[in-house]
């Protein structure tokens, strides 16, 4: 079986990227997100500095929570691949669930472990959605046999006893 990422770095270099891209994927939807916010909830003349005062509050703040959530899981994904000596999709669904239970261990170990579990089924159904659609996709791109193909022709009437529909010429 290939690996689903073939052209992901190899896991010591993973981890930054992973945390970089975290980081910003964090940092811009914090940003739309508390733009809009602070304009909306900003007086009539302020609406537009108003948006700018919560996306500079707020913005760093939820990307540096994406990139701690992100670095988390590749730490654990990478650890997963080492200790498994595989990459495959269960080193995901495993990274989720480390992932989700260590963020929430200071709430105790009850809260860890249903945060775990429940870290781990979301995972697993991305996992199996991105498995699902790549079947999809690798089917529709799978080149289809010509219809006027004769050893199609052929091979569809040997398949199916010779007998098949046959034209006559009965409309001449």
């Amino acid at each position: 079986m290939s690996t689903p990422f073939p052209e992901r770095d190899p896991c010591p270099d993973r981890i930054l990227d992973d945390l970089g891209g975290a980081f910003a994927m964090g940092a811009v939807g914090g940003s739309v997100f508390h733009f809009a916010k602070g304009t909306y909830n900003s007086p009539n003349g302020a609406r537009l500095a108003g948006g700018m005062q919560a996306l500079r509050m707020n913005a760093p703040r939820i990307g540096g929570a994406f990139a701690v959530w992100g670095g988390l899981f590749s730490v654990f994904n990478c650890t997963a691949v080492f200790v498994r000596q595989k990459e495959d999709p269960w080193n995901s669904v495993i990274a989720g669930a480390a992932t989700h239970g260590s963020l929430n261990l200071r709430r105790g170990l009850g809260a860890a472990a249903r945060s775990a579990v429940f870290g781990g089924c979301l995972l697993a159904l991305i996992e199996g959605v991105g498995i699902v659609l790549n079947n999809v996709v690798d089917e529709s791109a799978r080149p289809q046999p010509p219809v006027d193909d004769p050893n199609l022709a052929a091979a569809t009437a040997t398949a199916t006893g010779g007998g098949g529909f046959q034209a006559s010429n009965d409309f001449q």
